[in-house]
């Protein structure tokens, strides 16, 4: 991987996970289970499930008809994934190649170097400012590789802990502002308004519903007439079979030159239900 695609990775990673992707293992809180739909633009829905567990989360899939399961174990720093008609699995490290990670927060804080077990990167905090009135801290992201140095720059909200603003070294910006509150599946949720920009492009604007609870997007609207959902949402204890592989499972080789196949995460990070 390139210097400029690895700096863009790391700092985008912030942005796609912990604002709109599936909530992170290491940051869940509260156990529960929800279906998960995506909509594109002809009203045809995709759907599939979510279990997330003490650490664990498991999402049921299928792409192009068929069935997949991925497993993410944040204590083992595995990742499984099942294949239910073939009775088959992929094991892999959750992060190939990372440096060893320091324990992650309990819940995402601004004051946590997001540089943490991200190899080659180092971050450097700047000091306060606000991104739409809201208190920030901002950070300076610097990866150096063969004598080249690229600095990307972030800032965490300072009551969320989430990146409402970045911008990358090619002039890529995405900042995050704070509409209002709304009940999305009987629960409070935070709107956000997240603009992605590109120099010489039109920018991109991304509407999102987060659950300060449960730490993800319940709907996440995007232009096109794509829309993805969290609905159905069943708080409480996960059974530890759901993050295991069954038995009479074969375990399967890993693919040369990439991970694991399967459903990736839909438009702008949310979890994909389905790839048909």
């Amino acid at each position: 991987m390139s210097l400029y695609r690895r700096v863009v990775a790391a700092a985008v990673l912030g942005a796609v996970v912990a604002v709109s992707g599936p909530v992170s293992a290491e940051q869940a809180e509260v156990q529960f289970a929800a279906d998960m739909v995506r909509r594109g633009p002809d009203g045809q829905a995709m759907t599939g499930k979510m279990y997330v567990g003490d650490d664990r989360i498991r999402m049921e899939m299928s792409q192009k008809g068929r069935e997949m399961v991925r497993i993410s174990d944040q204590k083992r720093g595995t990742e499984l994934v099942l294949f239910p008609a073939e009775k088959a699995y992929l094991e892999r490290s959750s992060a190939p190649g990372a440096a060893p990670a320091a324990p992650p927060p309990a819940k995402p804080s601004a004051e946590a170097d997001p540089c943490v077990g991200m190899a080659g990167m180092t971050c450097r905090r700047v000091g306060t400012e606000a991104v739409n009135g809201r208190p920030a801290v901002k950070w300076e992201m610097t990866m150096t590789d063969q004598g080249k140095t690229m600095t990307a720059t972030q800032w965490l909200d300072a009551e969320r802990g989430l990146p409402t603003k970045q911008v990358l070294p090619n002039g890529q910006t995405m900042e995050m502002k704070l509409l209002g509150t709304e009940s999305i599946e009987g629960r409070k949720s935070e709107k956000w308004e997240r603009t992605a920009a590109v120099p010489n492009q039109p920018p991109m604007v991304t509407l999102q519903w987060y659950d300060p609870e449960l730490k993800l997007a319940l709907r996440e609207e995007f232009p096109g007439g794509y829309v993805t959902e969290i609905k159905n949402i069943r708080i409480g204890p996960q059974a530890d079979e759901l993050f295991v592989v069954p038995d009479g499972y074969t375990k399967k080789a890993l693919p040369q030159g990439g991970p694991p196949p399967g459903p990736g995460p839909g438009p702008g990070g949310q979890p994909q239900p389905g790839g048909n």
